[in-house]
């Protein structure tokens, strides 16, 4: 299967940034991890922390690969246009956080995308992306 796992805005500095809410190692390191336990699959990363970057890469995959994990950091809660770009797509979305957002502040309780996703995973740390890649790769 073809998996592109998206990363939104800030998730560059995972490991640097807040590690008491998003732990200490990086996203390429994670990665790295994930392409060796599911050498089967054909994985793919993108991150960008804008807006329009992260639509085009919906766009530009989203009718030809198998599943999309999507952490849209701070554009879930506010993103109506990502969440027009999921449900004009036809790959699945998973949408993935790792802290637990319902912990959290207020704003970040309601997710624009959720309803255009095939799920939701939060919570686990960087083991939110293993679950959505379960997920997609046992369907």
């Amino acid at each position: 299967m073809k998996i592109q796992i998206i990363n939104g805005p800030n998730l560059n500095l995972l490991g640097v940034r807040e590690k008491s809410i998003y732990g200490d190692s990086s996203f390429e390191n994670y990665f790295t991890t994930l392409r060796e336990r599911y050498a089967n699959h054909d994985l793919h990363y993108f991150q960008s922390n804008i807006e329009g970057e992260l639509i085009d890469k919906l766009h530009e995959i989203g009718f030809e690969f198998d599943g999309i994990i999507l952490n849209a950091g701070a554009y879930t809660h506010t993103s109506i246009a990502i969440a027009d770009a999921i449900a004009a797509i036809n790959t699945p979305v998973v949408e993935v956080h790792l802290s637990n957002v319902y912990k959290r502040e207020t704003f970040r309780h309601k997710s624009m995308l959720a309803a255009n996703c095939k799920g939701v995973i939060a919570g686990f740390g960087m083991d939110s992306y293993r679950l959505a890649l379960e997920n997609l790769t046992n369907v």
